[in-house]
């Protein structure tokens, strides 16, 4: 029997290749290293902490990413930080499924409380990407003493379902890849904008390659079961369904200063009413607009938005 064709991964070893991208300097590599926070008897959630010094900043990925989402805007920014593996993703171990809403939403913020009690207690604010967006605005209710300000990227609560019908496309796929060109190639095709050098990249950080050479996606790794694959029941919602819904009441308690970072293109997820429905409900918000981002402001526009970020939190 031909063994697999192994695909090397150096977890650390790719950040001058964000660097060249997007046209950073490059002095040689990050200070980034991984941690580990146990947040129940049985559970641990994982972490890249950059840099040193004391952290300024918690950043928490979207449902399906990682940390590793962030590495551009981590290196644009220069500043200490902690970006957040959440449950069940990344190298993190599980907790509530999305699929559970605002309780999901909750549970992840009590998780994150416990990591950032422990790696990032002083953080000036804490960035959250979509469903980390959503577990950012549940944590200013678990745990407001940690929460200083607030940066929402590409998410509101009670957002229409069919407005992310094509993220779910891309999520609820095969559930594992028989080779890494296959799972590129699905990747591209959902990713047309961005370049193949960094589909590759953010492919390695957020997959796993298994024995038998085939490669299943970190956020679904609790599909397989040795060698048997057992796939959740999926829900189906109906187009103008509103998700998180709840946590339109959280959100409207929030006391701290909020920037909504909104992309324009139409594979994003918010809509005017969203952006209106967010000054009715929390009229000292700022919004700020990416006419060249999609729903992942931080892969399609690292460099603005690590510079919208820098402005908000620390002007």
């Amino acid at each position: 029997m031909t063994e697999p064709e192994r695909v090397a991964y150096d977890e650390f070893g790719m950040f001058h290749e964000n660097a060249e991208e997007y046209g950073l300097e490059w002095n040689g590599p990050p200070t980034v290293r991984r941690e580990r926070i146990r947040v129940a008897p049985d559970r641990e959630l994982s972490a890249l902490v950059w840099g040193t010094a004391d952290p300024e900043l918690v950043l928490l990925h979207g449902g399906s990413q990682n940390a590793h989402t962030w590495d551009s805007v981590a290196l644009a920014l220069g500043r200490p930080l902690v970006a957040i593996d959440l449950p069940g993703h990344g190298h993190s171990d599980g907790g509530v499924a999305i699929a559970e809403g605002a309780n999901a939403a909750m549970a992840a913020a009590a998780d994150v409380a416990e990591v950032v009690r422990s790696l990032a207690p002083n953080a000036a604010a804490v960035v959250g990407m979509s469903f980390g967006g959503l577990t950012t605005i549940a944590l200013t209710d678990v745990a407001r003493e940690l929460v200083r300000k607030v940066v929402l990227v590409d998410v509101m609560p009670g957002l229409k379902a069919e407005h992310g019908r094509h993220i779910g496309e891309f999520v609820n796929g095969p559930p594992t890849f028989p080779r890494f060109s296959d799972i590129l190639a699905r990747t591209m095709q959902f990713n047309p904008t961005r370049s193949e050098s960094s589909l590759r990249r953010g492919i390695l950080h957020n997959a796993l390659q298994l024995d038998d050479g085939s490669w299943v996606w970190r956020h679904s790794r609790w599909r397989v079961d040795q060698a048997e694959l057992a796939v959740p029941e999926r829900r189906e919602m109906a187009p103008d369904a509103a998700l998180f819904e709840d946590l339109i009441e959280v959100l409207g308690r929030v006391e701290v200063p909020l920037l909504l970072c909104r992309g324009m293109r139409t594979d994003s997820v918010l809509r005017d009413p969203d952006e209106e429905r967010l000054q009715s409900t929390l009229p000292s918000a700022e919004i700020v607009r990416f006419d060249e981002a999609g729903h992942s402001i931080q892969g399609d526009k690292p460099l603005e938005l690590a510079a919208t970020i820098e402005s908000f939190v620390f002007r």
